[in-house]
């Protein structure tokens, strides 16, 4: 919780000094228009790779199989869909990466490993119904 809250403090003001210092180089209309067309953008393929996730989550549920890996992807393009909607520089960065398949891998596998260690240390119980 601390992370967060210290997170939710330090990224706007680092938000902020980008915008500054990119709309000193290019001018602050452009800054707006870059903004509103990164949202678009990223919003446009998050949409479609959520898409495309829950095809092959019910896909894989028609087969009797659970779509784990469709879970871990949904999740990823969800955070990458909320990041991509706040308006900045750096969370359209982190948002892109979580969006694009090819750069989502590395995040799939830490968050895998993170549910991973929860659930062996018993913080999280898995039952089976």
């Amino acid at each position: 919780m601390r992370w967060l809250l210290l997170a939710l403090l330090i990224l706007p003001a680092m938000e902020i000094g980008v915008f500054i210092w990119i709309g000193g180089i290019i001018g602050p209309w452009w800054v707006v228009g870059l903004i509103l067309l990164t949202g678009v953008v990223g919003v446009t393929i998050a949409k479609k790779q959520g898409i495309d996730t829950w095809n092959r989550a019910q896909q894989s549920m028609s087969y009797g199989q659970v779509p784990a890996h469709e879970i871990v992807d949904g999740i990823c393009i969800f955070v990458g869909a909320v990041f991509l909607f706040s308006p900045g520089f750096i969370t359209d960065a982190v948002g892109f990466t979580l969006v694009l398949p090819y750069t989502r891998g590395p995040f799939k596998l830490m968050l895998q490993r993170f549910f991973r260690d929860r659930m062996n240390k018993g913080n999280i119980i898995y039952r089976k119904w």
